[in-house]
């Protein structure tokens, strides 16, 4: 459905987006990351024939977006950070404005105004003035301009920004609910909000592609060596930390051990074996025959967050500048 080559946007010395590929498959939400700066919006406006790109080649829905622009809008609803409203007019009548734009007329752009304002759950709020309107309730007639000519692609940028946790957890779900009809492309700095609705991630730092793969492919790439996390306990409550530790380490195929945190039962350690290696027997031997209770032995979970930071600050170090990715990333 969207296809990225080499795609270049330079201005002056200045290379916004460096030579990045990618493709997003029919129906498929995509999370689409990086710090400030990172070229994310500068991508979405190419993608979406806003801006042209100076060099490589981009299409959605099989159309150019240098030869076949307005092929390419009629396919395509965007919201940007900052929804496109005119604070004068009211909501309905905002959205049949929209909809006269983008080719709708008659009993045809009634219906898809309709559905759209209860989709978005502004049927409440859809004969009132829209400077009059929460940020909240903004976002929603946003988006819900957004999908109103029902597009192939929706390239959604921040489309939480400024919700409260209700609102959060319903923009969610309405999301999740146009993937299969519509290929999605969300732009967020919220994380866990990528790992809840998307499948696949695009990473890009300092106009780079750094990663694109699926949440879980991700998680694995940043455990490199598998790790488990593994609690010891014992029956009269006295542990020592430092003579489970090493035990662990002497445990075949372990590479690293690390303390993690002392809790009720217990205390938490978090241990990485070698590529390769699967030691998860042998730990659990190690404990059970030292005289301990193995209270918990999982996979350690690695979050997108972490991924994230790694990632960034790996292409940062590479370009030879301090990373800033952990700030961007709160």
């Amino acid at each position: 459905m969207i296809k990225v080559s080499e795609l270049t946007k330079r201005y002056a010395r200045t290379t916004a987006v460096d030579h990045i590929s990618f493709e997003v498959e029919k129906g498929q939400i995509v999370g689409f990351l990086g710090p400030n700066g990172a070229g994310k919006t500068t991508t979405m406006r190419m993608l979406t024939c806003f801006l042209p790109p100076t060099s490589g080649a981009a299409s959605v829905a099989g159309f150019d977006v240098l030869e076949q622009p307005m092929e390419v809008k009629r396919r395509i609803g965007y919201l940007p950070e900052t929804p496109p409203l005119y604070h004068e007019m009211r909501a309905t009548e905002y959205l049949q404005f929209v909809g006269k734009l983008k080719g709708l007329s008659g009993p045809d752009l009634k219906q898809r105004v309709d559905t759209a304002c209860e989709r978005c759950a502004i049927t409440d709020v859809r004969d009132k003035l829209l400077g009059k309107l929460s940020k909240g309730y903004r976002q929603r007639v946003g988006l819900a301009q957004a999908i109103l000519h029902n597009p192939d692609v929706l390239i959604l940028d921040e489309p939480t920004a400024g919700l409260d946790p209700k609102q959060i957890n319903e923009t969610r779900d309405l999301i999740k609910s146009l993937a299969g009809d519509h290929t999605i492309i969300l732009s967020t700095h919220i994380l866990p909000e990528v790992e809840q609705t998307c499948k696949q991630v695009i990473i890009i730092s300092k106009g780079k592609l750094v990663a694109t793969d699926s949440v879980s492919n991700l998680r694995a790439r940043g455990r490199g060596a598998e790790s488990v996390l593994v609690e010891v306990g014992s029956r009269d409550g006295a542990l020592d930390a430092i003579a489970v530790r090493e035990r662990l380490e002497k445990v075949s195929g372990v590479s690293s051990v690390t303390f993690r945190e002392k809790r009720q039962n217990g205390s938490a350690f978090e241990v990485e074996n070698r590529k390769g290696a699967l030691a998860r027997g042998e730990l659990a031997r190690a404990v059970v025959q030292a005289g301990w209770d193995l209270n918990e032995l999982r996979p350690a979970s690695v979050s997108l967050e972490e991924i994230f930071l790694q990632l960034t600050q790996e292409q940062s170090a590479a370009s030879g500048e301090e990373p800033k990715a952990k700030e961007a990333a709160q």
